[in-house]
């Protein structure tokens, strides 16, 4: 594993910000890292509040939007609200739906079916909004390419408001409003906004048109916190305000469909509950079952109501869980069968392996084998498959390269889908491996952690942590703390913890003599080592234990080395 230092911020920046702020060296040199370098900068940083949210109205084609709903809504047209199956695109459906549903007798929450639609605006979704009559439909993480679908619709005397926060294509749907920061032409000050986000913008602009009091949107705040933590968009700017403020909701009042998933949990919400608690389980009924149950879970009015969707819910979490496991260690066996393991890329396929799972079965494969990887199934004599990459590799150039072998793709740097033909199949393995040969450098081989400073254990203190912790919430862009300390060593009470002594509970001291406790999980085979007094080096994020009562700092190990 290889370890990479954040570039230092100058020190000119974080001896300015040590004196205006009154904070150590550590907090003022971790906040210019972030970009931060005066008292008001800082003072936004760590107060998040809703007066530093920016007008909806900045946003290209807000007030046709606007119009446009308001028009519906005198009418009483009827209007369908459109989604991805996601927990973005479900969580903004329930957002607006719910917004709107006393206003509009005739709204509809549509989630398309994940294996029969597919992603994004379908045929069949519009289809199904002309039987029943919509003149209107409202799209969320989706439709800033559908130019066909939007066309089709128009001609069926349908009119679209669409919410996306993908990157256009060089046409823009014939839409009455397409409200996307990354439109070309749109001046709205923040461009990371995730497809919910962009929804909450839109009922914000609403409720403004409508002279009412934005306090009243706080409620939904909760549904935008999630879906940005799900998404992995970055945590700045107006994203890391309305987490902040979501999280404050969850924590104050959750929504009836929250609270069946953080009951067990013993101490606040926050953002990582949201990422590992909260999103799987909305997910699994897009990914086992349909989308618009985890609507209807997160529309419900009471916990009555809300309790025996929860529980369908889980069981396809669980369901889920097992199916991506087994699909992984399958998919594992045929690497080892196939003697993959010496090449550039990985793609497995097997025909029975659920379309569901394979996205997540492709990022569990890069733990083992870390390489960009494809995980394909089959569906009606289509193969579909999911793509995953390692740091700094870019899967969609690669992807490009292979297009003759494909029938379509689409996605990110990162992430991405594919669908090809059976017999296209040999042509598309020995392209992408061909390509990601010639292409990945050295460095993107090998897995990779970064860390922000070089400590030693005498500056970690309680009050270093609760100021840390203000520095939350963390996510991309901004994330926990990672320190490095060198030269450590065992003080003899260093042992092995777990059901199957896999987990090293350390005690450990450095040059400064100052003894702490750390977690390092899945670390048991270092033990003799560090018993025998080899210093290490470890990379940490630090935290708080409480055990019998007693509260102590404890280092969460990411990895250590030997010197």
């Amino acid at each position: 594993m290889k370890w990479i230092a954040q570039p230092l911020a100058s020190e000119r920046t974080a001896e300015h910000l040590s004196e205006v702020l009154g904070v150590s060296p550590v907090i003022s040199q971790l906040l210019a890292q972030r970009g931060i370098d005066s008292y008001d900068q800082a003072k936004a940083f760590f107060r998040p509040t809703w007066e530093q949210l920016h007008d909806p109205f900045l946003m290209q084609d807000m007030t046709v939007a606007v119009d446009r709903i308001v028009t519906a809504i005198e009418r009483q047209e009827k209007v369908m609200v459109f989604g991805d199956y996601d927990v973005d695109g479900t969580s903004a459906v329930a957002l607006v739906y719910s917004y709107l549903k006393d206003e509009i007798e005739h709204l509809t929450p549509y989630i398309p079916d994940r294996y029969k639609e597919g992603y994004g605006i379908s045929i069949a979704g519009i289809d199904t909004a002309k039987a029943e009559g919509v003149s209107l439909i409202i799209t969320l993480d989706c439709g800033i390419k559908a130019i066909n679908q939007v066309t089709y619709a128009k001609n069926l005397g349908i009119d679209f408001v669409i919410c996306d926060h993908h990157l256009p294509g060089d046409q823009l749907p014939e839409a009455t409003a397409v409200l996307d920061p990354k439109r070309s032409d749109c001046a709205y000050p923040f461009k990371e906004l995730c497809g919910c986000g962009i929804g909450f913008k839109l009922i914000q602009a609403l409720q403004q048109q409508k002279q009412l009091p934005e306090e009243a949107l706080f409620p939904y705040l909760d549904l935008v916190a999630t879906a940005i933590a799900a998404d992995i968009v970055p945590i700045i700017g107006e994203n890391r305000i309305l987490t902040f403020l979501g999280i404050e909701q969850l924590n104050r009042q959750p929504r009836n469909g929250f609270q069946f998933f953080l009951k067990a949990l013993k101490k606040p919400v926050r953002v990582t509950d949201l990422v590992f608690v909260i999103a799987p389980r909305i997910n699994a009924a897009g990914r086992m079952d349909h989308g618009l149950n985890a609507v209807q879970l997160l529309i419900a009015k009471d916990p009555e109501e809300a309790l025996p969707i929860a529980r369908s819910i889980e069981f396809y979490n669980s369901e889920r869980r097992a199916t991506d496991e087994r699909i992984k260690q399958e998919a594992l066996q045929q690497i080892l069968l196939n003697e993959q393991q010496e090449t550039f890329s990985t793609v497995v396929f097997h025909s029975s392996w659920h379309k569901g799972v394979i996205g997540i079965v492709a990022s569990r494969l890069i733990e083992t084998y870390y390489r960009p990887t494809v995980v394909l199934t089959e569906s009606e004599g289509i193969l579909s498959g999911s793509v995953r990459s390692v740091r700094g590799f870019d899967v969609h150039k690669a992807l490009e390269a292979c297009k003759r072998h494909m029938i379509q793709f689409g996605g990110h740097k990162y992430a991405a889908g594919l669908t090809l033909k059976p017999e296209q199949l040999e042509g598309f393995v020995e392209t992408f491996e061909a390509y990601v040969k010639e292409y990945i450098l050295p460095e993107q081989r090998l897995p990779s952690l970064t860390y922000d400073l070089v400590l030693s254990f005498d500056v970690l203190t309680h009050k270093l942590l609760r100021i840390l912790n203000q520095m939350g919430p963390f996510g991309p862009k901004n994330m926990r703390p990672v320190f490095v300390t060198h030269h450590c060593k065992d003080t003899g009470n260093t042992r092995l913890v777990g059901k199957k002594e896999e987990h090293l509970k350390l005690e450990i001291t450095d040059q400064s003599g100052v003894k702490i406790q750390g977690i390092a999980f899945g670390m048991g085979e270092h033990l003799i080592s560090i018993k025998n007094q080899i210093p290490f080096s470890i990379l940490y994020t630090l935290e708080e234990n409480e055990y019998n009562g007693i509260v102590s700092l404890q280092l969460k190990v990411k990895d250590l080395k030997f010197e």
